[in-house]
């Protein structure tokens, strides 16, 4: 069962991936350009493809079909983004939207790469031979560990989404609103008398 929560989490990853590069196809084109190691023509090619290819892969290892075949694509794929990363990073070349999980920054936001993003590119890549190494599972087995590893890659997902639009303790709006309610009570306290 390890070994199906292992393809579940791993094709979750890719599907949470994939599915908002379908719907911004302009910006993962952008992404894809950023890399500076395709040629121009390929650039269109690979952004209509890269999200396809991480659904379609993704759903395969949550699904339990052809594990094998998924599991070893799904390390090629990972493989690849890893070097991509690691080839700008020696160039010298951090200022470019990694394209992971989506887009690494806001529309207004400079995106940033550095070995942190390395790294974990390779982590799936390891996650995935795995997977496709693993040996045969009945359909209980698949089913349930994919289920867990969906669950926890689901939860990991909401957690940082949740960091990302709340803040725990002090709030960013404060520091606007601190000298307004400051001079509200100057005036209100001046008013009374």
């Amino acid at each position: 069962m390890v070994w199906a929560a292992l393809a579940g989490a791993v094709g979750t990853v890719l599907v949470i991936a994939g599915v908002p590069k379908v719907a911004d196809r302009a910006r993962t084109e952008r992404s894809v350009r950023g890399y500076r190691l395709l040629p121009d023509p390929l650039v269109p090619v690979v952004a209509a493809a890269l999200p396809w290819a991480e659904i379609v892969l993704g759903a395969a290892l949550v699904l339990g079909l052809v594990p094998r075949v998924a599991g070893f694509a799904a390390a090629a794929l990972f493989v690849v983004f890893f070097l991509a990363l690691t080839v700008n990073l020696l160039r010298g070349r951090r200022d470019l939207d990694c394209g992971c999980f989506a887009f690494a920054a806001g529309k207004d936001e400079i995106a940033r790469i550095g070995w942190w993003h390395a790294l974990r590119a390779a982590g799936p890549a390891v996650a995935a031979v795995l997977v496709a190494v693993a040996p045969v599972l009945t359909v209980a087995e698949r089913a349930a560990g994919a289920g867990i590893g969906v669950f926890a890659v689901a939860v990991v997902a909401v957690g940082l989404y949740a960091r990302s639009v709340m803040s725990f303790g002090r709030r960013p709006v404060d520091d606007y609103l601190t000298p307004a309610a400051v001079e509200i009570r100057a005036v209100s306290s001046s008013s009374r008398y």
